[in-house]
């Protein structure tokens, strides 16, 4: 468990790596609040670039449903909210945001590509983001911010699977590159999230990222506090 999120900081330089291989990087509720606080930390220890990718074949599988028949409805509604509150510390980030996805990336996991200011898969990465399937209102204005509010209902609606081509026409990454071109991207971010000061990086992103967190927690809660949110779970796993 400790290990389940990798932290290194490098002068101006955050870089987080989701380390459940076992799991497909899936969102535990420890490795949400390893995230926070790797986040919130980074508001506060001079970071200009905050790098999130994943080890193994994917980078993050979503919400993790292991046990889940086993938690009660209210621990699963807080751990819905926590992930919620995750995507919107790093989508409203006071420095530059770099994902590196790869392999499947499907429900919160898509969202926390989609949470990010540069967003770039390797070829072959997929998305898919299912959660209206069992009611779960998690990240739908911030998608329809990124790639517009048809776009967005039709990919939602279908519950369907971008591949990276289709998510970088839709603007939902904006590059794909592969793997071993990675190093030379995150130099490229590094250099480019120094060209601003600080605050003005934080007051540009602050004119540019639409705020509606309250808007977007009041839906989540509730949509995840609606009676039989495991049941829905279970028809959902059960039909895929």
């Amino acid at each position: 468990m400790d290990n389940e999120l990798l932290r290194q900081h490098d002068g101006r330089v955050t870089h987080l790596t989701l380390n459940r291989l076992q799991k497909a990087n899936a969102l535990s509720a420890s490795l949400v609040e390893a995230l926070l606080n790797a986040i919130e930390y980074a508001y506060t220890d001079g970071t200009r670039l905050l790098i999130l990718d994943g080890n193994g074949d994917n980078f993050c599988a979503g919400f993790d449903f292991t046990a889940y028949l086993e938690a009660t409805e209210g621990d699963l509604v807080l751990r819905f909210i926590r992930i919620e509150h995750l995507l919107q510390q790093l989508h409203h980030a006071p420095f530059a945001t770099l994902v590196l996805a790869h392999g499947k990336n499907f429900g919160a996991g898509s969202d926390l590509v989609c949470a990010c200011s540069l967003r770039v898969a390797a070829p072959g990465t997929t998305f898919r983001m299912p959660g209206l399937r069992f009611g779960i209102v998690l990240g739908t204005r911030r998608l329809a911010h990124r790639i517009g509010a048809d776009a967005a209902r039709d990919v939602l609606a279908t519950s369907r699977t971008l591949a990276a081509d289709e998510a970088l026409r839709l603007k939902f990454i904006t590059r794909i590159a592969a793997q071993s071109e990675w190093p030379a991207l995150i130099a490229a971010a590094r250099k480019e999230s120094g060209v601003l000061t600080q605050p003005a990086t934080a007051r540009l992103n602050e004119q540019t990222v639409t705020d509606t967190r309250a808007a977007d927690m009041a839906a989540l809660v509730q949509s995840v506090s609606v009676p039989g949110l495991k049941e829905r779970i279970r028809m959902f796993r059960e039909s895929n």
